[in-house]
């Protein structure tokens, strides 16, 4: 057979192969992303999704595609969004923005693998049957527990005066609210919560934080919950009105002008996610794959707020700190 004669029995056996074996084999897999929180402020942890991804030869505009949803802020509107991406026909929906996220695409399918980055207890919020064994179609990072809440604390108590009162910003969101409540029971501090909205305008956190100071409050803790990430802008700044010394739980808040925080690395959760990701693609099914603990600490300062709020930080933790932004 002549290079003449290849050419045209090669065009005959294309032209003969099914239309959906063909379709099939360009066809690039679509990953939805749901998030709470507007995406100004989570460049980085999408950039670790994407470089967990790559570990596994998945790259963004080559041969996988990322369908993005934000909230902003908004949680009513993560159902909405999450039945979008259902209905867009992805292959997996990485929720990585706690527990509401997760929730709510996990209302909106059954089949489709999600993977999430969720609080201190998935099992408890019907994410997943177990830790090991996830079962169904849900799996991922569980960030938070009692000991990072006590780190918080004890930070904060090397930052203000001995004896000084101490407000806690907690949800009333069933996800978190016995966990957070215990813990402030526990140590006495004075608890914080916005109401049962899953969304807080300006005028709710300005009320909240005029009446801690009113009582006597002279430093905060903010938690995890997905609900004060999503607006932790707003947070930084009200800290920042009142005059309050405020330990957070993730490095976006300093970043954003907040004091310290102290947590897992989210960039690696982020990461750890996106590994998932690429093996789901490759065939894995999520029911299998245990969901993991954080992997990496790290405590981050804010040395120009420190600054504004006359607070000397002890070497002791600049010494272990992992940035400091000046």
């Amino acid at each position: 057979m002549n290079r003449r004669e290849l050419i045209v029995f090669l065009g005959a056996t294309v032209a003969q192969w099914p239309l959906g074996a063909r379709a099939q084999s360009s066809q690039v897999p679509v990953i939805g992303f749901l998030h709470p929180a507007a995406p100004q402020s989570f460049d980085r942890l999408v950039a670790a999704f994407r470089q967990g991804l790559g570990e596994h030869g998945y790259v963004e505009g080559r041969n996988v595609k990322i369908e993005y949803r934000w909230a902003e802020g908004h949680m009513d509107r993560l159902k909405a969004l999450a039945l979008e991406l259902v209905q867009h026909k992805v292959a997996l929906i990485a929720a990585p923005g706690g527990s509401f996220a997760a929730l709510a695409a996990k209302s909106a399918t059954t089949t489709i693998p999600i993977l999430f980055v969720a609080g201190p207890n998935p099992v408890g919020v019907g994410l997943v049957a177990s830790i090991a064994q996830p079962g169904g179609n849900a799996t991922g990072v569980s960030m938070e527990s009692t000991e990072m809440l006590a780190k918080r604390l004890e930070i904060l108590r090397d930052l203000v005066p001995a004896g000084s009162k101490i407000a806690m910003l907690m949800s009333s969101a069933f996800t978190v609210e016995k966990f957070e409540k215990d813990f402030a029971e526990q140590n006495e501090l004075v608890a914080l919560k916005p109401g049962t909205r899953k969304e807080h305008e300006r005028d709710d956190y300005d009320q909240l934080f005029s009446t801690a100071v009113k009582d006597g409050a002279r430093a905060l803790i903010v938690s995890a919950d997905p609900v004060f990430t999503a607006q932790h802008q707003r947070i930084v700044e009200m800290a920042a009105r009142y005059g309050l010394p405020a330990v957070y739980p993730w490095r976006q808040y300093v970043a954003d002008g907040g004091l310290v925080s102290y947590g897992p690395d989210l960039a690696e959760a982020y990461r750890q996610i996106g590994r998932y990701a690429g093996r789901i693609l490759g065939g894995a099914k999520p029911d299998r794959m245990p969901v993991e603990g954080p992997n990496t600490f790290e405590l981050v300062v804010n040395l120009k707020t420190a600054k504004a709020l006359g607070i000397e930080i002890p070497y002791s933790l600049m010494a272990v700190a992992n940035e400091k932004f000046e």
